[in-house]
């Protein structure tokens, strides 16, 4: 397993994506999964997936993982519905 210092990235898995020459989407998916995966518990997930997109999609703007990253961000920001009981009303 590859270390990082980025708190942000802990076992280098974006950084390493960017790197690989010809990587497609399901292998970034599938990194980007593994990387919410292994975040340490109580790390905001999408606090870190802001500081990351900020660090890597500038210089790779037409990467994959770039367009993984901009999904990230926009399923983050999207409002979430409570649903069951809680979301019936009450007489």
């Amino acid at each position: 397993m590859v270390r990082s210092n980025d708190p942000n990235d802990p076992k280098g898995l974006i950084r390493e994506a960017y790197r690989i020459e010809g990587i497609g989407m399901p292998e970034c998916r599938s990194i980007f999964l593994d990387w919410a995966l292994s975040l340490p518990a109580g790390q905001d997930q999408a606090e870190a997936l802001r500081a990351l997109h900020a660090t890597y999609a500038p210089d790779a703007p037409e990467h994959p993982m770039t367009e993984v990253l901009n999904a990230g961000l926009e399923a983050a920001k999207a409002p979430r519905r409570r649903g069951g009981w809680r979301s019936r009303p009450r007489d």
